[in-house]
């Protein structure tokens, strides 16, 4: 069997000195990638980028989990900022915050 050489990539032998981002946009930037760190808030996610609005059981027919874990990853993309609820009647409508969304599609772009 013939072993593959590595090919070992070397980091630049000068030292250049960098720019840091403004501690604002680091923090929202950890605060909503953060909120997208579990799987299911990012399924979540990409079923409320496909819909103009749900209703939070809509969600939960579409996840393999319980209607109460589900309204905690709710929770937590809400309190993040990525996700609004509008209270209709008894239900919760959930829908994308574009402003957010938009940042953080920036911010993740100029990394």
């Amino acid at each position: 069997m013939v072993k593959a050489k590595a090919v070992s990539q070397k980091c630049g032998m000068k030292s250049e000195r960098l720019g840091l981002p403004e501690v604002v946009w680091a923090e929202e930037l950890a605060k909503l990638s953060w909120a997208l760190a579990h799987p299911a808030r990012v399924r979540i996610v990409q079923l409320l980028l496909n819909r103009t609005a749900c209703m939070c059981g809509e969600i939960v027919e579409e996840m393999p989990l319980a209607q109460s874990t589900v309204s905690q990853h709710l929770k937590i993309l809400k309190e993040a900022g990525l996700v609004q609820g509008e209270i209709d009647g008894p239900r919760v409508c959930y829908c994308i915050n574009k402003a957010s969304m938009k940042k953080l599609k920036k911010w993740i772009a100029s990394l």
